[in-house]
């Protein structure tokens, strides 16, 4: 209320428009959700005859209005139902928790958005902060459902990487009216006997109510002092408890809790003094209001005879913080974001419409869908009330989790103090000196003996086993087989040692070839560099620079660009290469025959057939390329079963056959210009370089046919090693066979080449 009110009142944001609201309870009850959400979306205004509403699912009859976001789900559960009937209409929702479903569905959820980092930030912040303290040896206490289910899986194979082993496990369900005696005494004995002083707690207020009750018979009627650290997720609102119900106000003093981080919103604090009994809102608040006040208010008329009536100098600021705190809750926070986030997105959803032709140019007649925000909530930015910037990145919010210790005092009042933050890049920052322990605990080291004997009851427990679980694709088990571990990511890396030295290898191969091109451009009134062909030899000399450089799209994470590119854009400039160096061939053996008077091939001498032999050549691997990328593309691909404990980032061919067909083709054209050089190398043509071309043909095929078995027979990253590896030889292999000789004489026997400019010869290039 306070935020819509904040809203309509500001005459930058949404001129001219009011926005309402509509409040419901569904009571922590999935029936209740759906039938709230069915009276949201589709109530008829008409009545049957038992004065029922008629609930018409895809009509809304009678309507003047359509809701345009949803905010609510504090727990997982209601926030999937809410979804179930949501997502299909697009109608955003906004939900306080980080439910990981939402988060990895984004097809189903696509109209989800939550107010909280993901929770895996959280996981990572927990262990961080136990590795900080050095505390190896705790307890987990858990919602006995999918929540909790959800949080042992993620979070123990982090623990087991970080050597923290878990001395206490307690699942626990929420209780009904009536008690269970046998739950209380279960925790009772499970957190008395255990030796961790840390216990780590996952869960909400309902799901953990049965472990305040037992926590606050400890205290208040057994006197028994806990006196452990307690570390507190942020579905976890044990504050609640403490504050409404007195619960456990010194077995908490000096817990840990994670938060989503909040800013102090101005004007939060006039907005509840000036609340007042006989005004709209106590149709929210009148239960509330009689339980703090104890007095009726005025709109509990059918109540007079219970009690006193509220004289309406009744004020909220008066209350002990125990009973009502002033400032605005990290749940409320959520909210106030959430309202802010839907009104600029409306406003920009308008702005943009208005740049339309013939659009309205007033925001008065705005009609505007509930999909449509959507597309501006993905990714939208603005600065709140209380100037603190938010903003989603593919539909989540980027924010931090704070890390909060609470202190507690015997009047049920509570400090709240931040005491460090996890940064979204899991980075943990605390400030020991600011918190405040428990008076029962010392930080001591935690018993490593214990840890080894917690790891063998664990195997014993292991072999009297009578069910197994398989581990999820994405896991594996340990060596005792007693626990799933995240496997890996692999894939061959710009930082690790192998890929630099591969990067560093591609690059010093480039330069030396940027300086054969530029020994080349020195020497091209030579004879020697017109004798083979200049054109030719340029094109050859660019080819193996870029295929130098072709081969750092093998390095890195595999994309969708990268994996398309790589092997079409290394076989074709390859082709180049080779039908260069195939013409090359071809016009030695022409030129040579072109020697005898009268011979009709002179006439086939020149440029036109050499750019002819490197075009089509070319332009049949360019076609085969063409074909593979049309058909069956590369993509990105993980290899989850190759290599136990890992999971391979890889580039998946698409079509293992058109790949091979590339290879062929490269192979054919280089197994003829091995024999024409072959057959040609002992011609006496002055600056004859048929046998270098044999030789740098003969590198070639030997490393090509040495990469098929090595390539079928590697797994993981070393596949791409080989192919990198390949690539680097063969092409240094014709930069060294061809040039290098000519090289030598240009730099170092001038004279040589000076000297047979002098004498006759047949030039490939005459």
């Amino acid at each position: 209320m306070f935020t819509i009110h904040e809203i309509n009142n500001n005459p930058k944001l949404l001129p001219n428009n009011t926005l309402g609201f509509h409040i419901y309870d569904n009571m922590f009850d999935s029936a209740i959700t759906y039938e709230t959400l069915l009276n949201l979306l589709f109530k008829d205004q008409r009545t049957t005859s038992q004065d029922s509403f008629l609930f018409i699912p895809n009509y809304k009859c009678g309507r003047s209005s359509d809701v345009i976001s949803v905010f609510g789900g504090y727990t997982s559960d209601s926030a999937m139902q809410m979804a179930t009937i949501l997502s299909p209409y697009r109608i955003p929702q906004f939900t306080h928790n980080a439910h990981e479903a939402m988060f990895s569905d984004k097809r189903t959820f696509s109209s989800s958005y939550i107010m909280a980092p993901r929770e895996t930030l959280q996981h990572v912040g927990i262990v961080q902060l136990l590795l900080h303290f050095r505390w190896t040896w705790i307890g987990l206490i858990v919602a006995d459902d999918d929540d909790g289910e959800s949080f042992l899986r993620k979070l123990t194979p982090l623990l087991a990487q970080n050597s923290i082993c878990t001395a206490l496990l307690i699942r626990t369900q929420e209780l009904e009216v009536k008690e269970d005696p046998d739950a209380f005494q279960t925790i009772k004995l499970e957190i008395l006997s255990t030796e961790a002083n840390v216990i780590v707690v996952n869960g909400n207020f309902q799901s953990l109510y049965s472990l305040m009750l037992t926590l606050d018979r400890l205290e208040f009627l057994w006197k028994i002092e806990i006196g452990k650290v307690w570390i507190a997720t942020s579905k976890w609102d044990f504050t609640l408890g403490i504050s409404y119900y007195g619960f456990c106000t010194k077995t908490f003093n000096g817990a840990l809790s994670f938060s989503v981080q909040t800013n102090s919103v101005p004007g939060f604090q006039e907005f509840l003094q000036n609340v007042k009994s006989d005004e709209p809102l106590m149709h929210f608040l009148c239960v509330f209001w009689r339980y703090a006040f104890n007095c009726i208010p005025p709109s509990l008329t059918y109540m007079k005879q219970y009690g006193k009536k509220c004289t309406g100098e009744e004020k909220l600021e008066n209350l002990p913080i125990a009973i009502f705190e002033m400032n605005m809750s990290e749940e409320s926070y959520s909210i106030y974001n959430a309202v802010y986030a839907t009104a600029h997105a409306l406003h920009l959803s308008h702005l943009s419409s208005e740049r339309r032709p013939g659009a309205r140019r007033n925001f008065k007649h705005m009609n505007i869908q509930q999909w449509q925000l959507n597309y501006f909530l993905e990714n939208i930015n603005f600065n709140n009330g209380a100037g603190h910037e938010v903003f989603f990145k593919n539909g989540e919010l980027q924010t931090v989790y704070d890390v909060i210790n609470w202190v507690t005092f015997p009047n049920q009042t509570l400090l709240r103090i931040q005491v460090g933050t996890i940064s979204p890049n899991q980075e943990l920052l605390i400030n020991e000196d600011a918190i405040v322990w428990h008076s029962r605990f010392k930080q001591v080291g935690m018993n490593l003996t214990a840890c080894r004997k917690q790891v063998q009851s664990t195997k014993v427990q292991k072999e009297h086993a009578v069910h197994c679980m398989k581990c999820p694709e994405d896991q594996y088990p340990n060596k005792n087989q007693d626990q799933c571990l995240p496997k890996e990511i692999s894939f061959l890396s710009y930082q690790e040692s192998l890929g630099i030295l591969l990067v560093s290898l591609a690059i010093s191969l480039a330069v030396l070839t940027g300086l054969v091109v530029q020994t080349f451009l020195k020497n091209w009134e030579t004879p020697i560099v017109k004798a083979n062909n200049r054109n030719l030899t340029c094109i050859l000399l660019t080819s193996i620079l870029l295929c130098y450089f072709s081969s750092l799209l093998f390095i890195g994470k595999p994309g969708k660009v990268t994996c398309l590119l790589r092997q079409a854009t290394f076989g074709t400039i390859f082709s180049v290469a080779v039908s260069c160096v195939l013409a090359k061939t071809i016009l030695v053996v022409l030129a040579f025959m072109a020697t005898k008077p009268g011979h009709r091939m002179r006439k086939w001498l020149g440029q036109n057939l050499a750019s002819s032999i490197v075009l089509c050549c070319s332009l049949i691997q360019v076609g085969i390329c063409t074909a593979w990328l049309s058909t069956s593309p590369p993509f990105p691909d993980a290899d989850l079963h190759s290599q136990p404990g890992l999971i391979i980032l890889e580039c998946n061919e698409g079509s293992a056959t058109m790949f091979y067909y590339v290879l062929s083709y490269m192979g054919f054209l280089a197994l003829i210009s091995f024999t024409v050089a072959f057959l040609a190398r002992k011609l006496p043509d002055t600056f004859n370089e048929a046998k270098f071309i044999t030789f740098s043909m003969l590198v070639f095929c030997s490393v090509w046919i040495s990469f098929i078995p090595g390539y079928m027979s590697t797994k993981g990253k070393n596949i791409v090693v080989v192919e990198v590896f390949a690539i680097l030889a063969s092409n240094t292999g014709l930069l060294a066979c061809i040039f290098l000789p000519k090289c030598y004489i240009m730099l170092l026997r001038a004279d040589l080449n000076f000297k047979k400019l002098r004498r006759p010869h047949a030039s490939a290039e005459s």
